[in-house]
């Protein structure tokens, strides 16, 4: 069997699709993600051990095979032909090969071609601080962060590095100088990474995401010390994931993280994609914006009342993740089941709607 064109035969039916993601899996038929629905690709072959293995060994190095052969799980990019880049994982389920493929846009969308408030640009053009996207696997995070950072690469001559794993979006050199590492490749690790542009003159920092408390010290660190850190977490909103950062730290750090955070946090914008009446996906979201109240709250531990700010402080430019549900609903672009099922505070959505 060719799978060198196998492949590109399967890449390409996600592309003509509009799919997302593929999956390849031993003793499954080949299935790609279209509008949040998997579909089988039938008319293709139902793959064995021998079928994913040759596939993966189209897609990463030799060194990255033997690496995987130990660690079971592995993550890595691809480039497709006609400049479609595929970010991938490889694992092992009960003894059987699996590999994932996510889609990448060839080119990087704007906040509004995301349908995603344009406000976020404001925190770009900060000098320093600490901004987070946040949501679960696979709600546009990476996006929404490319976006913004593309937008920095168009109005300022400044440097930018991110620290990818695997790299997903690559930037074309506008006003900016971007340097992208990749975990393992470039770098050992996000930390490691980190760490290094401190020493390398950088103005804007990505993150591609915060796993431990030694990446998230090091973050904040670098947002107090004059430098502006995007970043993400998988946390469901904006209250949790100030908990989960605070968290992370022993008992006896809390309390220094807390004041560090409360001064060098700028936002956290928490968004889902939810299915959209008309076909494909529309985004929901909340923004938190640090002003003094939330500053204090995070100071003096009662992160549970950011949700309250958030909900009462439009003035303030607060986006409330139920109110952005609600005129999706009564625009027609969502229906009202779907608006429950993703929203944290459905009795509070109920008035709302």
């Amino acid at each position: 069997m060719e799978y060198k064109k196998f492949l590109d035969q399967l890449l390409d039916t996600v592309i003509s699709q509009m799919g997302s993601d593929l999956h390849c899996s031993e003793g499954r038929y080949p299935t790609i993600r279209v509008n949040g629905d998997l579909i089988p690709l039938l008319d293709t072959r139902m793959l064995e051990r021998d079928d994913t293995l040759a596939l993966l060994k189209h897609l990463v190095s030799k060194q990255r095979i033997e690496k995987f052969e130990t660690d079971f799980e592995m993550d890595f990019a691809y480039e497709h032909t006609g400049g479609h880049r595929f970010r991938g994982s490889a694992f092992v389920q009960q003894g059987r090969i699996g590999i994932v493929l996510r889609l990448i846009s060839n080119r990087i969308p704007t906040l509004a071609e995301l349908n995603i408030p344009e406000v976020l640009y404001d925190f770009t053009r900060k000098k320093q601080g600490f901004f987070l996207t946040v949501g679960p696997v696979g709600q546009g995070k990476s996006t929404t962060l490319a976006s913004m950072i593309e937008q920095v690469n168009q109005e300022r001559s400044e440097h930018i590095i991110t620290i990818e794993r695997p790299i997903e979006y690559v930037y074309t050199q506008k006003k900016a100088l971007i340097d992208q590492r990749e975990v393992p490749l470039d770098t050992k690790d996000f930390y490691t990474g980190l760490l290094g542009t401190l020493r390398q003159d950088v103005d804007v920092i990505l993150v591609g995401e915060m796993r431990d408390k030694e990446t998230i010290q090091a973050a904040v660190t670098a947002a107090e010390t004059g430098h502006l850190v995007l970043s993400t977490l998988h946390t469901n909103n904006a209250s949790q994931t100030i908990d989960r950062i605070i968290d992370s730290f022993p008992a006896e750090q809390q309390d220094q993280i807390r004041s560090q955070l409360s001064t060098s946090l700028l936002g956290i914008f928490s968004q889902r994609l939810i299915p959209r009446i008309a076909g494909g996906l529309i985004p929901s979201y909340e923004l938190l914006v640090n002003n003094s109240a939330v500053s204090n709250l995070i100071r003096e531990n009662r992160t549970h009342e950011i949700d309250t700010i958030i909900e009462t402080g439009r003035d303030s430019g607060m986006i409330d993740m139920n109110r952005t549900l609600a005129d999706l609903v009564r625009r027609g672009e969502i229906t009202a089941e779907d608006a429950f099922a993703y929203s944290l505070k459905p009795n509070i959505l109920e008035k709302l709607i």
